[in-house]
């Protein structure tokens, strides 16, 4: 593995989990809900009370602090995370918007990214809590000046711009603003707002390889933040010109998406670290954005150096005018609060510094390890590693200094003495008496300085307990169903989800390798996710998939999709057999299964805004559906009309190697580098050929 690839986390499958424990364990005015990924204000019975408007976030996890860091007064009421770049499922944001609303008359505002998956999954729980009687609205914020979608579906992406737009709701909130009023101006500041990067490096997903590769002299702008493809590449510039070429394409009459600024216009500017950017770098870019333009606020989200913070903050001050500044790391947030975790558990007070190349995910891992282990401690992001790593550290240190009897009094989790994008942290140990601790306790105004969220009066850390909600055992319970097929037909359904899943996790590596032209390259491990949880409840003793029953079956494998797989393809494979179950429950019948095939589709095409045509799965499903009712209807033998619905299946999968993306992240990448077939399109093949293979026996 490369360098690129070294993780400070426990395993892959635990490194979100670990990162809210630890941050949770920092910030005991944090609460996580039993069962779900789901970070709340501990304060949160009080806020429903006041009748203020609450505020939810969330997406996937690898953007933090995005979006648990913000959760507190005056920000969000509460936030949910999603595996690493994957939409969080509907079952956890609609646990999120119990928590924090419980059917206040005051209602909730729930902030989204653009993009696929968290508009269909927020969307599908925002639903879901309007039929249960909340009061919600969703503000979906698409600001990226960089690029838009090619055609029409997926729009302008949401980048860090909705962390202002977080910052806003929570104001207005505070200040007993109506659901109505808040909704109404963050989508009007959101038409007003503009985000554009630039990217010097690759990101790297807990786990697997780079997304992409960049020379050694190159940089990219306007990548996107999952390490979507951006407009141009080229040769590595100077920051004074970096800064330059991002402003002006921002401002390009010539770019659909641009943002208006004129002479007299006031702004704020928030100069965003993406990751590994050193403090010394943004802080140059800081100083020639000022030059350029005025007031700013800017944030350092991982691995740019404290150095290249403070240059960019001298030219941004000259170009912009006043600003805040907050550099999230270079170890990952995600490791830092593990390390604080395990720091805490073991000794007891500590002070760990961030040198400059590690993310604050790793920092935080760092900070959780330090705080099991010692106790009461400062730890600070060396710039590189990522606020996921940052906040899995900082729970590993709590757990390991309070398992050695040390009281972890203190932690505090940031980039405080950087070296430049240097990848690590530093773990620093102070014994406090009475006047120490009124000294790190007293007010300051230093940009750098990050104080832990502490509920009001709590004089000493502690690492909360977790908050048990309605929905903290979210087990499905056994229910006796009905067989409504004969035992033939019900060993035919098991061989059939037995071979299709297997087929899906056989085809791993061969759709990731298809996905990495237009994405993370994560399709074949999401598809595989969910095949491996199929494959364990099919055989499960206690509660097996109801393989008697089509339509309970198809209800069980929509919530496993939920669950398991996550994201836009999670979702949409939910909403799939979700409508196929409604479909089947009239009756079975070559007919019905053909209904529910076109129901499904239907369903898809509604929630997930894409056409046939457009470079998705539906170029393979709908061809299929549409062939077999027009076989069936044809008089065609029920087996006869299914291959030859897979014939077309494979034919549409096949044919979007040379259609233009209309739809999803591949509608932001260009034309030229789509080469393949699209691997949803093509995972549908493979799980349907499987069906096949079984029913021709």
């Amino acid at each position: 593995m490369s360098t690129a690839c070294k993780k400070l986390v426990n395993t892959v499958e635990r490194c979100v989990d670990e990162c809210l424990e630890g941050l949770v364990a920092v910030n005991p005015g944090l609460r996580l809900v039993e069962g779900h990924r789901v970070v709340v204000r501990a304060d949160i019975e009080d806020a429903i009370a006041s009748g203020k408007v609450s505020l939810i976030s969330g997406g996937g996890s690898g953007h933090e602090p995005a979006h648990a860091g913000f959760v507190g007064k005056g920000m969000l009421s509460g936030s949910v995370a999603g595996a690493v770049f994957t939409s969080p499922p509907p079952q956890s944001i609609l646990a999120c918007l119990r928590a924090v609303a419980k059917k206040n008359a005051g209602g909730t505002v729930v902030i989204i990214k653009n993009y696929t998956g968290d508009r269909i999954n927020f969307g599908l729980a925002v639903e879901r809590a309007k039929h249960e009687g909340y009061k919600c609205d969703m503000v979906v914020v698409g600001e990226d000046c960089a690029l838009k979608s090619s055609d029409k579906t997926a729009g302008r992406r949401g980048l860090c711009g909705t962390i202002l737009i977080e910052k806003i709701c929570g104001a207005l909130a505070e200040e007993g603003r109506t659901l109505e009023d808040i909704a109404r101006i963050a989508k009007d500041a959101v038409t007003k707002m503009g985000t554009i990067g630039l990217s010097l490096s690759p990101c790297t997903i807990p786990g697997a390889g780079a997304s992409f590769t960049l020379g050694a002299d190159e940089i990219e702008l306007g990548l996107g933040i999952h390490g979507e493809a951006g407009v141009k590449r080229t040769k590595l510039v100077t920051a004074n010109e970096a800064v330059r070429m991002m402003i002006d394409h921002m401002t390009d009459p010539n770019n659909n998406s641009r943002l208006q600024v004129k002479t007299g216009d006031k702004v704020a500017c928030m100069i965003n670290n993406l990751g590994g950017t050193s403090v010394l770098e943004l802080n140059i870019i800081a100083r020639e954005a000022i030059l350029l333009l005025g007031r700013y606020h800017y944030v350092n989200l991982s691995g740019t150096s404290v150095l290249e913070l403070n240059i960019i903050v001298r030219e941004a001050i000259l170009l912009l005018g006043r600003y805040h500044y907050v550099n999230l790391g270079g170890t990952s947030v995600l490791e830092l609060n593990i390390i604080a975790r395990e720091a805490i558990l073991l000794l007891g007070r500590y002070h760990y510094v961030n040198v400059g190349g590690t993310s604050v995910l790793e920092l935080n891992i760092i900070v959780r390890e330090a705080i099991l282990l010692l106790g009461r401690y400062h730890y600070v992001n060396l710039g590189g590693t990522s606020v996921l790593e940052l906040n899995i550290i900082a729970r590993e240190a709590i757990l390991l200094l309070e398992s050695r009897g040390v009281a972890v009094e203190r932690v505090y989790c940031g980039s405080f003495t950087t070296s430049l994008e240097m990848a690590g942290v530093s773990i620093t140990l102070l014994h406090l008496d009475d006047t120490l601790r009124n000294c790190l306790d007293a007010e300051t105004n230093a940009p750098g300085w990050v104080r832990p969220y502490l509920p009001s009066g709590q004089r000493t850390r502690t690492t909360p307990q977790k908050m048990v909600t309605e929905d903290s055992h979210n087990i499905a319970k056994q229910q006796t169903v009905t067989d409504t097929v004969s035992a033939d037909m019900k060993q035919q359904l098991y061989n059939m989800v037995k071979t299709a899943a297997e087929q899906l996790i056989a085809s791993e590596e061969q759709l990731n390798g298809l996905d990495k032209e237009s994405g993370d390259g994560d399709c074949g491990s999401t598809m595989a996710r969910g095949a491996q949880d199929i494959l364990s409840e099919l055989k499960s003793k206690d509660n097996p998939l109801p393989v008697g029953n089509p339509a309970e079956l198809a209800k069980r494998l929509g919530n496993i999709a939920e669950v398991s797989m996550g994201g836009s393809s999670g979702g949409l494979y939910s909403l799939f057999f979700t409508t196929v179950a409604g479909e089947l429950q009239k009756e079975i019948s070559p007919s019905a299964w053909s209904s529910a095939l076109a129901a499904g589709v239907t369903t898809i095409r509604k929630y997930g805004g894409a056409d046939p045509g457009d470079r998705t799965m539906l170029d393979a499903l709908y061809p299929a559906s549409e062939e077999l009712s027009s076989c069936l209807k044809a008089k065609k033998s029920p087996i006869e009309s299914f291959k030859s619905a897979v014939q077309k299946c494979e034919e549409g999968a096949k044919s979007t190697a040379t259609m233009k993306a209309r739809a999803g992240r591949s509608s932001y990448v260009s034309q030229d580098r789509l080469k393949n077939p699209d691997p949803g399109a093509m995972a549908v093949t493979i799980w349907l050929s499987a069906v096949l293979d079984i029913l021709s026996k």
